[in-house]
């Protein structure tokens, strides 16, 4: 019987629910396919990038608390997450407004 995902420290049911819409129905799962990929995943299922959600995900994985995430680590997650959200997130613009975005023209939201 697969575990539920709430299972795992520091998810809970809405984290759950953004990881079952992008496919990683179960711990198990979630497990084998890893931090990135099911992130990756939740991405392109419509989830805002955020980068608290994706190294709580990676803190979570390993059975650490949330807030473990410090200092070099943490800037190494962080250069993986921009990675991440840069190849896996679509903000719906045109190739032009795109090319903007990577310059800094268009504001964040």
């Amino acid at each position: 019987m697969p575990t539920d995902l709430t299972e795992i420290r520091n998810i809970g049911p809405a984290f759950a629910e953004a990881l079952m819409r992008a496919g990683v129905a179960d711990a198990e799962t979630l497990r084998e396919v890893g931090a990135d990929t099911a992130y990756a995943r939740m991405l392109k299922a419509g989830t805002q990038p955020h980068f608290i959600g994706y190294y709580v995900l990676h803190m979570a994985l390993q059975g650490r608390p949330w807030n473990d995430c410090k200092g070099a680590e943490k800037a190494a997650l962080r250069k993986r997450f921009d990675a991440l959200k840069a190849e896996s997130f679509d903000k719906g613009l045109s190739d032009f407004e795109k090319v903007l975005d990577e310059i800094g023209v268009i504001a964040r939201r």
